[in-house]
This record gives C-alpha cells, sequence and structure tokens, in this order.
C-alpha cells in the first residue's frame, strides 16, 4: 500500500512539474505545496530555527521558477527542490550568495535542442514581463537579489537602496508574493524580448564609457538621459548631472578605468556592474567594483542613479572592455 501510495505522489509530482515547465504558475505553487514540509526540514537542518529559513525557502521559490525547465526527472522534483534548498542554505551561510543571471541561464541549442531554447526564452521574458508590474520599491530589491552578481545579500541590498535591512526582507517576501501573481495575470500577454534588452544595455554601457574617456560624457548625458536625471544616495538627491560629470572626469583624470563585466536591464531599470581599475601607483584610489542602479523613465532614458561600491573582490573573468 505504502509503494502505491508513493508510486501516486511520484506521477502526481510527474504531471505537475510538466505542467508548470510548459508555464503554468498554479502547477508550480502546488508543487511547492506538496513538498513545502520536506523543504523547510532540510533548511532547519542546516540552518537551525530562525527568520533565515523562510528567506531561503522564499528564494529557493524563486530559484525553482527560473529552472523549473532544467528538471529531467519530473517524478523526482522533490529532490530537486530540496537539492536547490540545500545549496541555497550553504550559499547564505558563506555570506557569497550569488544568483544566476538570468541571460547565463543555461540554453545551449546543442545541449537541448532549439525547441529546449525557444521554451527558456519564452520562461525569461515571462518573468520579466511580471517584474515589471511591480512597484519600484519593490522591483529593485528583487532585481538586485536574483538578477545581479554584487549586490544580492540583504545588507548589501539595504545599503543601495538607503533602507534598513528589515525593510529589505519585508518587501522580497511582498515582492515574491506579488511576483507570483503577476506571473499569473501575465501568462497570457505578450512578452518582449529580455536578451534583446540586455544586448542593447550591454553595448549602451560600452558607449557610455567610451564617450566619457573621449571627454564627450557631459554630451552623451544631454543627449540620452533624462534632463532631470539625479545621483541619489540611498533615496535622497545629493546631485545632477554636473556632479555625474565631475565625478567621472575626476575618476578618468586619477587613471581609473571601468570595464563592464555583468547587466541587468528591464523597461524600468537597468544595472550595470563593473569593475574599477586603479592606476598602478594608487591601486587603492576606488573600491574593487561598482555597480550603477538606474531608474528608467517612461522613453527608456535614465532618471535616476545610484552608485553602489561593491567591498567584495572584482569578477575574476569580466568582459572585455570595448
Amino acid at each position: 500500500m505504502i509503494r502505491d501510495e508513493d508510486e501516486v505522489a511520484r506521477l502526481e509530482d510527474a504531471q505537475l512539474t510538466r505542467a508548470a515547465q510548459a508555464g503554468e504558475v498554479t502547477a508550480l505553487g502546488l508543487l511547492l505545496e506538496r513538498h513545502r514540509a520536506g523543504m523547510r526540514a532540510v533548511a532547519l537542518s542546516i540552518l537551525g530555527p530562525g527568520p533565515d529559513v523562510d528567506d531561503v525557502l522564499q528564494d529557493a521559490a524563486v530559484r525553482a521558477l527560473r529552472n523549473i525547465r532544467d528538471v529531467r526527472d519530473p517524478a523526482a522534483v522533490g529532490a530537486w527542490l530540496r537539492m536547490i534548498v540545500r545549496n541555497t542554505c550553504r550559499s547564505l551561510l558563506r555570506d557569497s550568495v550569488r544568483s544566476q543571471p538570468v541571460e547565463d541561464l543555461n540554453m545551449s541549442v546543442t545541449d537541448s535542442g532549439p525547441d529546449r531554447w525557444l521554451e527558456q526564452n519564452t520562461l525569461r521574458d515571462w518573468i520579466w514581463e511580471a517584474v515589471e508590474e511591480l512597484s519600484p520599491a519593490l522591483r529593485m530589491p528583487l532585481v538586485l537579489r536574483h538578477f545581479s552578481t554584487g549586490v544580492t545579500s540583504y545588507e548589501q541590498i539595504a545599503r543601495a537602496c538607503g533602507v534598513p535591512v528589515g525593510t529589505v526582507r519585508s518587501r522580497l517576501n511582498l515582492g515574491r508574493a506579488k511576483l507570483a501573481a503577476a506571473l499569473a495575470a501575465t501568462a497570457d500577454a505578450p512578452h518582449s524580448d529580455a536578451a534583446r534588452r540586455v544586448r542593447a544595455s550591454r553595448i549602451e554601457a560600452h558607449e557610455t564609457l567610451a564617450a566619457a574617456e573621449q571627454g564627450r560624457f557631459a554630451a552623451l548625458l544631454a543627449e540620452r538621459w533624462s534632463p532631470e536625471v539625479a545621483l541619489l544616495s540611498g533615496n535622497t538627491p545629493v546631485g545632477d548631472r554636473d556632479l555625474l560629470v565631475r565625478g567621472m572626469d575626476g575618476d578618468l583624470e586619477a587613471g581609473v578605468r571601468q570595464r563592464l563585466f555583468h547587466a541587468v536591464a528591464g523597461r524600468s531599470l537597468a544595472v550595470w556592474e563593473m569593475d574599477l581599475l586603479n592606476p598602478p601607483e594608487n591601486p587603492e584610489h576606488c573600491p574593487p567594483a561598482v555597480a550603477w542602479l538606474m531608474t528608467l523613465d517612461g522613453a527608456g532614458r535614465v532618471h535616476r542613479l545610484r552608485l553602489f561600491h561593491s567591498r567584495q573582490t572584482p569578477a575574476t573573468d569580466p568582459a572585455p572592455y570595448v
């Protein structure tokens, strides 16, 4: 009898997993609910009781959403979910949580065939369409947590957004809940091409850095950025376009260069993560990396900019600077 019940459960898991892989948010929710107890047990065994357990389960749910198509044995989805929880706990304990960038998800045509590649792109576009449905206060913390590479811890996000760590936790929890609702609401809506936006944003970043080195940073900002652009520290405006130009020119005069290694882009925000390359004679002039956290206006122009200086080691294999 027990074996029969186990087989029924595996068949139900397989059915729900295939439905979730086809884009049914409700099916994924049912899977998470069916395996919540086992996932929580794994988190408790590694972390012990405390608020981090709920945070890990929330993170695991978003990771499951992003990677559900990677499940090769739908009947064994429970073990897959527990593995996600286990890996998330270990990352938390190492205090170096680094979520896989959305554009770097495994979508190799040679490994999986063109149909799977198309499905992965469609899922990514759908996720971003839902992210855009969130309010700005919820959108930025969630994007940093799950799609950036160097601004992922609660403490980093709190410093970047100018809010307490507790506020980051509550906004992430609310953002994840609303993301699930937004996914359901946008399932049948047309989804824009997220990969194309990221490629365009990377080009924009390279062109911006090149213009700065050529002494045309002010002209580029006047042409492409909002006339009302403001530099923010947390939530407080600290300067306008003139301050941005003076800061960039000052760094260049000091021999500091920036090199893009990761970009995130949506319709309403963009994140450029840069290595900061200090001159040999002054290697401590700047921190090793900086993230440009940009809010875009309705025309897609940068309207608000936060500069977050990472205390971490820069990427070991950054994209080539052009």
